[in-house]
């Protein structure tokens, strides 16, 4: 097998001397050479599968590499191996020690609305801009690994102070409802192993040989923890590659590259430059954007796939006129090259772009997939039937008991909730346990106390069937027991609520494969668990939902998101200043996020394989009004002898012309043979 990889990725592989970090250019085989090394640790070198964990950022992610190593290694025993997302190796973790951080196994993960609804509720507002910037701010601290009463003491003025008393009552609020948010999955395994000495062992001698992916975009919490992890042995390998780092925004820290080599002395560096993926021209503009960036690590991609056609720059006189152009040329270049949809991909700096372009392809009735669209666990119906689960899971989920006690409702009205809710903040109880204290019930009437109790002694059956009974069997009863497909028809039009009831039974045979399989590496449930799959459930919602088959559809999808995915044909579209680079980092002294910006130019060309259609306004409507634009400054930094300007004032409008006519001569010629 290493007989097929290049010189670098061999030594790579093979590499097992001490930490090592590799390069990995865009393109430029980066999960191969995971793979391969995780074959090579347990081949070779006669590391046991469960030493392993490979950790990567997404759940696309680690199924793609489990997947890869399931192939590799066919027919050999790979039971125990972890490969896991950063959030679900904490999982594991925070499962095992619960109890040492004062957590019960079956802890609630709250996901943003739950915690955007617990700091409306702290902060006693409704004014979504202000909780958005704290739980933005909150969620920084938390990646940073600041701690409530250090946000409290480093805080500088007047909003990040009160953000920092929130924060503590948002801590306080969560461990009282036995939940943690996303950035707990990380944050807390940290504390746990700086204050538990026997636990750090236990994991270091558990996992003794790490593989990081995409390295350049952890944070500061995330490298705390592999730093922890690996110890002095060091044993682990990371890949990443600085000029992709553009999550600066939500935490990642493109210095922890640069940390490495401070932290760790005996750190070896190998580059992969050769990239597998793109045309020459596509690399050449790929790496003259990318030189105007400060290096962290000097490496150009070069790749042997050939020249490939001219980069073509647009610009066009406004944003309707480039979604038809845009359109227009995706039409005329598969007709002409007779490719698929899921060729091409249209790519943009934010979500606001796409409406325009969605328009045009339904008018032209192209089919299209969007990224960042609403994901399947993000569906109201899916929400209502998690909301039982993780009460079954955890009855101090405050936020799941109000959502599963009232939806279908249950004769449990506001009113009851709402003294239910007071009792409960004032005995420092949560409202499942408050419910059955004998001076909270002589409050109430004896309907309302009917209709409480019912309900809650439906959920202490459901625990008790969650432990013995197969997963299918008691989420089939409890859709009975609730009688939610009457609720969907009662409540929806016919073909909604249809729609809305097909979602949920997918859901439900998706959930009861899930509990019935226990081949997925690193899965230590015996297949009948539910509590388990529930934790799994909420984790899965948040990283980014389930993938299904890929369809023949153009691909729309900002740049952030399109991180990681390869097309045959790529159109970048807004290139121009204050979209990309966004106005945000165009103010004085932000050359770091001008930096970050050119590497989301540079993450956008490296997608496109054979060829790249970049575009930009000279004036667009924002907030109402029209405003003129300018062509972005990274189009000045594209090689010129391999762009191709069109409808560009200083361009020479007889080249245009010219090569508009043998464009058009070549597709009538094909229409003429057809």
């Amino acid at each position: 097998m290493l007989n097929q990889l290049n010189s670098p990725q061999r030594e790579a592989v093979k590499y097992l001397d001490g930490p090592l970090l590799v390069l990995a250019g865009a393109g430029s085989g980066k999960t191969r050479v995971i793979t391969e090394k995780i074959s090579y640790l347990i081949n070779e070198a006669g590391y046991n599968p469960k030493e392993i964990a490979a950790i990567t950022f997404t759940n696309k992610a680690a199924r793609e590499m489990q997947e890869r190593v399931g192939k590799l290694m066919l027919g050999k025993n790979i039971k125990g191996l972890t490969i896991a997302t950063f959030h679900s190796l904490g999982l594991q973790m925070l499962r095992q020690e619960a109890a040492l951080l004062g957590y019960k196994p079956q802890f609630s993960i709250l996901d943003s609305s739950d915690s955007f609804k617990i700091l409306s509720d702290v902060l006693a507002t409704t004014d979504k801009k202000l909780l958005k910037n704290t739980q933005w701010q909150i969620s920084t601290w938390k990646n940073a690994f600041v701690n409530p009463d250090q946000a409290k003491a480093t805080a500088d003025e007047d909003l990040t102070h009160a953000a920092a008393k929130v924060y503590q009552i948002y801590q306080q609020t969560l461990k009282a409802y036995q939940a943690v948010d996303f950035d707990d999955l990380i944050k807390l395994p940290v504390e746990l192993f700086e204050q538990h000495e026997a636990a750090l062992n236990k994991w270091q001698g558990k996992l003794q040989y790490l593989l990081v992916d995409e390295y350049q975009d952890t944070n500061a919490c995330q490298y705390k923890l592999v730093k922890m992890l690996t110890g002095v042995r060091g044993q682990f390998t990371a890949v990443g590659d600085d000029d992709q780092a553009i999550y600066g925004w939500r935490g990642a820290d493109v210095e922890n590259l640069r940390q490495l080599t401070e932290d760790f002395s005996r750190l070896k560096v190998i580059k992969l430059e050769q990239n597998y993926r793109s045309t020459v021209r596509i690399l050449r503009a790929a790496n003259a954007v990318i030189a105007n960036n400060p290096k962290l690590f000097d490496k150009k991609l070069w790749s042997d796939l050939g020249t490939g056609d001219m980069i073509q720059v647009s610009a066009q006189q406004s944003d309707i006129a480039e979604a038809e152009s845009v359109v227009m040329k995706l039409q005329a270049h598969k007709f002409e090259n007779r490719t698929k949809y899921l060729d091409y991909a249209i790519l943009y700096r934010g979500n606001h772009q796409a409406r325009l372009l969605e328009e045009k392809l339904r008018e032209q009735k192209i089919p299209y997939t969007i990224s960042g669209g609403q994901s399947f666990f993000d569906k109201a119906e899916i929400k209502d039937l998690v909301s039982y689960l993780r009460l079954v899971a955890n009855e101090d989920d405050d936020p799941a008991f109000i959502r599963a006690a009232t939806t279908p409702k249950k004769g449990i009205g506001n009113t009851t909730l709402e003294r239910l809710g007071e009792y409960a903040s004032l005995h420092k109880k949560s409202l499942f346990a408050a419910a059955y204290d004998g001076a909270f019930q002589r409050k109430l009437g004896q309907k309302q106390l009917d209709d409480l109790l019912t309900f809650c002694n439906y959920i202490s059956n459901l625990q008790v069937r969650a432990v013995k009974d197969p997963a299918g069997e008691v989420l089939n009863d409890l859709l009975i027991a609730i009688q939610y497909e009457a609720f969907l028809y009662d409540h929806e039009e016919p073909r909604a609520a249809e729609s809305k009831w097909k979602n949920v039974l997918d859901f439900i045979g998706w959930l009861t494969k899930k509990g019935a399989d226990s081949t997925e590496f690193g899965n230590e449930n015996d297949g009948k668990n539910l509590l388990e799959l529930t934790q799994m459930v909420s984790l899965m919602s948040m990283l980014e939902g389930r993938e299904d088959g890929e369809s023949d559809a153009v691909k729309l999808s900002t740049l952030h998101a399109a991180k990681g995915l390869e097309f045959g044909h790529v159109f970048l579209i807004g290139v121009e200043e204050g979209i990309l680079p966004h106005s945000s980092s165009l103010e004085v002294g932000s050359e770091a996020q001008i930096e970050e910006e050119r590497r989301l130019m540079y993450v956008g060309i490296t997608r496109a394989q054979k060829s790249l259609t970049i575009s930009w306004c000279k004036k667009r409507k924002r907030a109402g009004e029209v405003q003129m634009c300018e062509p972005s400054r990274f189009i000045a930094e594209l090689p010129n002898a391999d762009v191709r300007h069109f409808g560009n004032p200083f361009n020479d409008p007889e080249v245009s012309k010219e090569f508009g006519k043998s464009k058009m001569a070549g597709i009538r010629a094909m229409l003429n043979k057809a």
